[in-house]
């Protein structure tokens, strides 16, 4: 069953490093734009706003968001499962953490007009 990544397309940033990801990722990847998806508030139990603050994954019925959410991605990615090893490890999982919030947060600034 593929892993769901919930991301926001109309984020250039976002956008732009999902699509680069979806070049290389086979099939083990489902991407689901969150803009105006109600269904995508369904399958998270996540508001509008959560899903639009960070990158999200369903895993195995798991949500999932934030750091963990990427090196869940990195690691079904053949060309990024190295970072998905380094960032698992603890101290540098924590730093990747804080420094994810903080760009996220910003984004989040950035894209907040998006919220109804």
């Amino acid at each position: 069953m593929a892993i769901k990544v919930f991301f926001n397309n109309s984020c250039n940033i976002c956008r732009l490093e999902i699509n680069h990801y979806k070049k290389i990722a086979d099939s083990n990847l489902e991407w689901i734009d969150i803009t105006n998806n109600e269904e995508a508030l369904k399958l998270t139990s996540k508001s509008q706003e959560e899903l639009l603050r960070r990158l999200h994954v369903v895993d195995d019925g798991k949500v999932v968001g934030g750091a963990k959410a990427f090196v869940i991605v990195w690691s079904k990615i053949p060309k990024y499962n190295f970072l998905a090893k380094i960032f698992s490890i603890k101290p540098l999982f924590i730093l990747f953490h804080y420094g994810y919030e903080v760009i996220a947060y910003f984004l989040f600034l950035k894209n907040k007009h998006q919220l109804k």
